[in-house]
């Protein structure tokens, strides 16, 4: 529970889901930096790149068994609000797609502002991710929401309005 709720943050009174994905960005900073010292020997920023990706992924998968006993034993609905790893991962995996280096206070805001886009929105496949059975779905539905932002966030920078 403690994880999943990351460390109780998911049980703030407003917006759970809103500080679990600043906590993402956060996480996000500190995966790309702890890869990037782990990498220094081989002198190769894919090293690193590839090191976060590893790293974030692993995240990912190690949070569907956490949501799936978070949520069994909170006994509430499919998606229970206060858990928020969901959010924090799916916004590190966000942030997969913008090198470290360009990780600006302007580049975060946008990855953060696209990621809750969609995660609230939902837009189809989101919506149908919710449905698969328990942590799965509390994780997968987040994965979607970071897919459309990851592509908006490469967009954007590819046409340089960011």
């Amino acid at each position: 529970m403690l994880v999943a709720t990351l460390g109780g943050l998911g049980r703030a009174g407003v917006a759970p889901g809103t500080w679990g994905a600043a906590a993402g960005v956060l996480l996000s900073l500190a995966v790309a930096t702890g890869a990037a010292r782990a990498a220094d020997g081989f002198s190769l920023p894919a090293a690193a790149r590839a090191a976060e990706a590893v790293v974030v992924a692993a995240i990912c998968l190690v949070g569907v068994p956490i949501c799936s006993r978070a949520a069994a034993a909170l006994g509430r609905g499919k998606d229970p609000g206060c858990i928020v790893l969901d959010e924090a991962a799916a916004m590190a995996a966000t942030l997969l797609v913008v090198p470290p280096a360009v990780r600006t206070p302007a580049v975060l805001a946008a990855a953060f502002a696209l990621f809750r886009v969609f995660d609230i929105a939902k837009p189809f496949p989101c919506n149908r991710c919710e449905r698969l059975p328990t942590g799965l779905g509390i994780m997968a539905d987040d994965w979607a929401a970071a897919a459309y932002a990851a592509a908006c966030l490469a967009a954007v920078r590819w046409l340089g309005w960011l």
